[in-house]
């Protein structure tokens, strides 16, 4: 099968997909959700091919032996041959846009990610969502979602990348309110596309800034091109300008508000939004265009900052958190703040940011499933200080989900041990080249938070007794949601080992976990953090049977939702009020009636000349002879 059919195929399918899940099947959704599923697998499949085409001849051996230069020129022979479409075209020397797909380690190694969490968050929904009315439209939203993520990871132009950015948008706000007869889903829903359209509008500005500045929407013009920019000014602000797209999709602060309110979504949805897919295309974007960060210092420092910004005070939120999908939703913002922070660092910052994206999608899926499992073992139960005592009712997702946990807060020889320290490694570089001391600092301290609060959502959920019913009548989930939990524990494990991330072309895959580690202050100092966030976490929560700790403003976010709540009730109540007086009594009557009745007036006036009489009429014609003489004359 040819690489042009495969990408596109890929591209195309979940659409093809949700458009018969529309039409065809809004009252069957037993076979809405199995044609789903079965399309994710295929996309799956064909991911695999598209980044390994040695699969097709059973070659694998043979093509690892050969070295990464056949890998390359297999890569760039893929490239080569996928065809695109001429879309706008104003002429040679206007605007040029094709609808045309990118092929390379990047894409192939996040088409994987996406594909392979994507297909595991459908399999798990076929017991999650079985007895859902909405069904239907649930997987329907989910194959949209896929096109929509999709087309972000294969496109080859800033135009076509926006386009399937705000179709993401939309594909997440269908899927957050799904249950939209609750009000806070329809809240949260509307929350999160509105947070997005802000960051969002950043974006189209600093794309159109680059089209200025290279002359080109295509990645691959303006890489060629960049090195010849020669106003400083305007490429730092471009590139944070479109920084300001991954702000919003990514969920850095001041943006980060819409993200945990996105948990009133059904629980699979959130692992598919927090996991490997749409908040995690901000971080592929910026990965996308790194050579335009590495040019630009002063944009590179800001969103470095953000980054470290973010992950820390995200960090500090999920301290006091007690919905078990809010102490995670917060991990992920802290975990994405590791990886933007990591953009800022050059492109050897950008790949470590990278393989951090790659470990976490595993683990981070595996915690969101697995805290859908408790939820459903629970009654939909979601407070941890109702639960406890899970480990006995629920033994084999209290393991997987120890996995995930060791492997979030980067216990050794876990994934995510390796990927943390390669940022930790780069922001140490940082800090003696860029004076990034307190950035540096930031991520050790962060490396602290992490082991803490997850070590007490573990204490708390799955170990000890009972607190309530419905924690001792939980049991173990169905087999068709335990699959996805063992598969993600597994990855979670190996992810870093046995060419797997060669295999996955994860960007950072040249560093070597078993040989390239080193004991250095770095690594102590993380190590340190993460023996003394889990220690301190056992002694202030075994057996406790509710928080020690009552932190309003870690519990109340920093208080930073009701600051924006009151910003906009300033606006809607207080300015919306004074711009209606204005408009009821100035712009009405001098802009909208006093052009009307100086119009109406003029017509009464004429239609006093309009008698239907031709004598009259030559009259008047007289009587204007005879004035144009006078004029003329006087």
């Amino acid at each position: 099968m040819e690489p042009n059919v495969i990408a596109w195929t890929i591209l195309l399918l979940p659409l093809v997909v949700a458009a018969f899940i529309l039409f065809f099947l809004k009252k069957t959704g037993g076979i809405a959700a199995f044609l789903a599923t079965g399309s994710a697998l295929v996309t799956l499949v064909l991911a695999l091919l598209l980044a390994h085409p040695e699969l097709l001849s059973g070659g694998g051996g043979e093509a690892h032996a050969a070295g990464a230069d056949q890998g390359h020129q297999a890569e760039t022979a893929a490239a080569e041959g996928i065809k695109s479409f001429p879309w706008i075209d104003l002429g040679e020397d206007a605007l040029q846009v094709d609808i045309g797909l990118k092929v390379d380690g990047l894409s192939q190694g996040m088409m994987l990610i996406v594909t392979f969490v994507g297909f595991l968050v459908h399999l798990f929904s076929l017991g999650y969502m079985k007895d859902d009315e909405g069904k239907s439209r649930y997987f329907g939203g989910l194959a949209l979602f896929m096109f929509s993520m999709t087309g972000i990871v294969l496109a080859n132009n800033f135009v076509m990348m926006f386009i399937f950015w705000e179709l993401v948008g939309v594909s997440s706000y269908i899927l957050i309110s799904h249950w939209f007869t609750k009000p806070s889903a329809a809240d949260a829903a509307k929350k999160a596309f509105l947070t997005n359209r802000i960051g969002d509008f950043g974006f189209m500005i600093g794309i159109l800034l680059i089209w200025h500045l290279c002359g080109s929407f295509y990645f691959d013009q303006i890489k060629a091109s960049a090195v010849g920019i020669t106003n400083n000014f305007l490429l730092n602000l471009s590139v944070v300008l479109i920084f300001c797209g991954a702000i919003g999709k990514s969920a850095q602060v001041p943006l980060h508000v819409w993200l945990p309110d996105a948990m009133e979504g059904p629980t699979p949805v959130s692992a598919l939004i927090h996991a490997a897919t749409m908040v995690a295309a901000g971080v592929f974007m910026m990965a996308r265009v790194s050579f335009l960060v590495v040019s630009a210092e002063t944009a590179a420092s800001v969103i470095a900052w953000i980054g470290a910004g973010t992950a820390l005070l995200a960090a500090l939120m999920a301290l006091q958190q007690n919905d078990i999908k809010k102490i995670l939703a917060y991990s992920t913002l802290s975990q994405l703040g590791y990886m933007i922070m990591a953009q800022g660092f050059g492109q050897a910052g950008s790949d470590a940011g990278m393989f951090h994206l790659y470990t976490h999608a595993f683990f981070k899926a595996l915690l969101f499933l697995g805290s859908g499992a408790v939820i459903y073992a629970c009654h939909h139960e979601q407070d941890i200080w109702k639960m406890g005592g899970l480990s006995r009712k629920m033994p084999i997702t209290t393991i997987t989900f120890a996995i995930g946990t060791l492997a979030l807060i980067a216990f050794p020889f876990f994934s995510g041990f390796w990927s943390k320290e390669h940022i930790l490694m780069e922001a140490w570089e940082a800090k003696h080249i860029a004076k990034h001391t307190w950035i540096y600092g930031i991520g050790i301290f962060v490396a602290f938070l992490t082991p803490f609060y997850m070590t007490r959502l573990f204490i708390v959920a799955f170990l000890g007794r009972g607190r309530t019913k419905s924690a001792d009548h939980a049991h173990e989930v169905s087999l068709v949601m335990l699959i996805p939990l063992i598969l993600l524990a597994v990855t979670s494990l190996v992810s870093v080992y046995f060419h797997v991330p060669e295999f996955l072309k994860s960007q950072g895959h040249s560093v070597d976990p078993i040989h390239d580690f080193h004991i250095n202050p770095t690594s102590i100092a993380s190590m340190a953090a993460l023996a003394a966030g889990v220690i301190l976490a056992g002694v202030f929560y075994l057996n406790k049977k509710s928080d020690p700790f009552n932190i309003s403003i870690l519990r109340e976010k920093f208080y930073i939702d009701q600051m924006y709540a009151g910003i906009v009730k300033v606006l809607q109540d207080k300015v919306g009020g004074l711009l209606a007086i204005l408009d009821r009594h100035l712009i009405e009557p001098l802009i909208a009636r006093l052009p009307a009745m100086g119009a109406m007036t003029a017509g009464s006036l004429l239609r006093l000349f309009q008698v239907g009489n031709l004598q009259t009429y030559v009259f008047y014609v007289g009587v204007a002879v005879l004035l144009l003489i006078f004029l003329l004359i006087f």
